[in-house]
């Protein structure tokens, strides 16, 4: 393989790897933070649960998510030394303020609400969990500026052959960040919600399981008590509270990702039309949109290509907003995207062997075609199965059935796949470009990077072979460690982050008011010895 393939290889896994950490580090902070405002406000016993329980998931997918998200930068520098030469004076400003700012900020006062139950007031306390969310939301943030810069050069000029920043707040403020911004967050949400639904589904099938919950005579749940740690009528407030919060969170969160997704989709048919086109295997001008086509869909001619579904202007819809202008397809725009950036691969020393090669200016479509319809897909799936888990449970009660509950949890992976095939689409969508060229930008001072030309000219494939193994391998082993740590807590329930409960029921405990009044000792925040006996 060329070293360009394997670097590509490399940079893709462990990105993707590292970003299904990030949705669930993002949406589930924002939930936690929420749910330890009610408690702040209302004093009631299942709050805290809610907040100690999900909070030690959050705190292992948040320890999870820097560890492999270090590598990222480091690959720059290893693999990608051309393109960080020639995005280094855009992207400096953005990434340090992400490493300097947001991330100092947010593992600070992480750092603060992990070991201030007992030591802060509850509202300081509280207080810290908001500045550490609000950290990751600008963290993502100064993230989305620096790959939209990727996607849609703005703010700088052409100085000796690479781009110089000459105005930050173009870059800071530019339109592709400002509708992926949303959209990410609004995605991170989708996860969380998913999240929440899927376990707290479980719990609640496994108390009627066991027969601690029970139906009426008017057919809605009868909470009940078993001798068990963190077993009682609480407990099922817990998991009823984080079902609906979940389901709610979930379906509003599409609504998010439907109409921010529309918003980036029309700006991409502006920006890069190549990519939109090859993500509707559109090889023809035209206003249908495809559901379904068949052939050769990688096909870079798009002769054998025929569309089985196609819906009459849609496509002019998601482009321009109306149903009758005509968009242009693969065919049409090859031939310009030709006459503005060569037919052929520079014969310029950072090519390499590749120089003078064709270039590819269709993406792989198999990647865009089905990615696109897999993002908007398993979206789709997720909000319907959190509005159909809001009607079954509509009596407090869930199924019986094990296969109902096995499919809740899977569920939790619909939002991952979403998010997953979303920036796999608008990755790979961008090639054969690793700096996009705006269509906007005068051919004078055009600024793009063909990804032939961003690679480390002094790494052998070899090299690539060997850290891409070595990298994958760490990888898969945090993989296994994360999902044996969140399988094992999310299992144990409220108990595995709050084992003074099980303590307390050794002892004569301090009743809790059932109806969220006072708490008892064994709820108390502080009631463990141990600082730490949440978070791990």
């Amino acid at each position: 393989m060329d070293a360009l393939e394997i670097a590509r290889w490399q940079f893709g896994i462990t990105t993707v790897y590292h970003f299904m950490m990030v949705p669930l580090t993002i949406g589930l902070g924002l939930v936690v933070a929420v749910i330890q405002t009610f408690w702040y406000r209302t004093g009631k016993v299942e709050y805290l649960r809610m907040t100690k329980f999900w909070g030690k998931l959050f705190l292992i997918n948040f320890i999870m998510g820097v560890a492999t998200g270090i590598v990222q930068e480091f690959q720059f520098g290893m693999a990608w030394s051309e393109y960080s030469r020639f995005v280094g004076d855009v992207f400096g400003a953005p990434l340090a303020l992400e490493a300097l700012l947001a991330f100092f900020v947010e593992s600070t006062f992480l750092g603060l609400w992990i070991f201030g139950w007992k030591q802060l007031k509850r509202g300081v306390h509280l207080a810290c969990l908001w500045i550490a969310v609000i950290g990751s939301f600008f963290s993502a943030y100064f993230i989305i500026v620096a790959n939209s810069w990727m996607q849609h050069p703005v703010g700088v000029k052409m100085v000796n052959g690479r781009p110089h920043m000459t105005d930050a707040w173009a870059v800071f403020t530019n339109n592709t960040a400002l509708v992926a911004v949303p959209h990410t967050l609004f995605g991170a949400l989708a996860v969380a919600g998913a999240f929440l639904l899927g376990i707290a589904w479980y719990h609640l099938w496994r108390r009627r399981h066991d027969g601690i919950d029970t139906v009426g005579a008017d057919g809605r749940a009868v909470a009940g008590e078993a001798d068990i740690p963190g077993r009682d009528k609480t407990d099922y407030k817990v998991w009823m509270t984080s079902l609906r919060i979940g389901a709610v969170v979930a379906m509003i969160s599409f609504a998010g990702t439907a109409i921010t997704g529309d918003m980036q989709g029309k700006l991409m048919f502006e920006q890069q039309p190549m990519k939109m086109a090859a993500a509707e295997a559109a090889c023809h001008d035209g206003t249908g949109f495809s559901i379904l086509s068949v052939g050769n869909v990688g096909s870079k001619n798009c002769n054998d290509i025929v569309a089985v579904i196609e819906v009459p202007g849609i496509l002019s819809f998601l482009a321009k907003g109306d149903f009758t202008t005509e968009v242009k397809g693969v065919n049409s725009l090859l031939d310009e995207y030709k006459a503005k950036y060569g037919t052929h691969l520079p014969d310029n020393p950072l090519y390499g062997d590749r120089a003078g090669q064709d270039i590819q200016y269709v993406p792989v479509m198999e990647v865009t075609y089905w990615g696109f319809r897999m993002m908007i897909g398993f979206g789709g799936i997720a909000a319907f199965a959190a509005l159909l888990a809001l009607w079954v449970t509509r009596k407090g009660l869930v199924p019986q059935s094990r296969w109902i509950m096995r499919l809740a949890v899977f569920g939790i992976l619909a939002p991952f796949g979403a998010n997953a095939a979303g920036w796999i689409f608008t990755e790979m969508g961008r090639q054969p470009f690793v700096v996009a060229p705006n269509p906007d930008a005068s051919g004078v001072d055009q600024v793009f990077m063909f990804t032939a030309a961003a690679v480390s000219p002094g790494v052998s494939a070899a090299e690539l072979i060997t850290s891409l193994v070595v990298l994958g391998s760490i990888y898969a082993v945090l993989l296994v460690v994360e999902v044996r740590l969140l399988v094992k807590y999310a299992r144990g329930g409220v108990v595995s982050a709050m084992p003074e409960l099980a303590k307390a029921l050794s002892e004569k405990k301090d009743k809790t008011d059932d109806d969220g009044g006072t708490p008892g000792a064994q709820d108390r925040p502080g009631a463990s010895d141990d600082v730490l006996a949440f978070a791990y």
